[in-house]
């Protein structure tokens, strides 16, 4: 069982195109400033079976997404069960030309001693911890530390333009459900601060963000 805090679809905002988003639960890195602390406790989420996951990304895939983006919390602190999941993934994605996009704190070296083999399955890896003093506008990226790595021929095709690109706007979309309101998405230095008060000009107030 994968211990997850939320899956999405579609998420528009953390790769290229239309993708299904998945966020591991439990971080042992808790960078300070990181703006989804909700992620941290190991013992918080959801307990999901790799099979639903697969299975998830077997409809996304059918219906046109263009990758699946892993993120967390820290995947890396599940190396089983992500593993198998990109394993998975990867088989289902056979005849699609869909891309698989891991986030990660943990450096690359780091990484694949954790999970051995991943970059057989991953086309992108995003790495680094992040450090707020160190603010970046690259695109999916929190902070300037952070690497994106292009692992594979499809990597390389579809990623390769955006590793220094810098957009006029960084892409975040807004989800609200029955419970909670959240972004999707890496906010530009400033963007949380800027968020909140256009909410509180709206006289829209939040119950612990995830942020503080």
């Amino acid at each position: 069982m994968t211990r997850i805090s939320r899956v999405h679809y579609p998420v528009t905002s953390l790769g290229p195109g239309k993708r299904l988003g998945i966020w591991f639960q439990g971080c042992s890195l808790a960078c300070k400033g990181c703006m989804s602390r909700d992620t941290w406790d190991s013992a918080a989420g959801t307990d999901v079976p790799v099979a639903t996951l697969t299975g998830l990304w077997r409809e996304a895939v059918a219906d046109g997404a263009d990758g699946l983006t892993v993120s967390g919390g820290e995947p890396f602190d599940q190396p089983g069960d992500l593993v198998a999941l990109l394993t998975q993934a990867a088989a289902l994605r056979a005849d699609r030309d869909a891309d698989v996009l891991v986030y990660t704190g943990y450096e690359l070296a780091e990484a694949e001693r954790r999970a051995p083999g991943v970059r057989t399955y991953a086309d992108v890896l995003i790495t680094g911890r992040y450090e707020a003093g160190k603010p970046t506008r690259l695109i999916w990226r929190g902070s300037a530390n952070q690497e994106m790595h292009l692992l594979s021929p499809l990597g390389r095709r579809r990623y390769a333009r955006y590793a220094g690109h810098v957009p006029d706007r960084p892409p975040i979309q807004l989800v609200a459900d029955d419970q909670r309101i959240w972004l999707v998405g890496v906010p530009p230095p400033g963007g949380l601060r800027a968020f909140e008060r256009g909410l509180r000009q709206r006289e829209v107030s939040l119950d612990g963000p995830s942020w503080r």
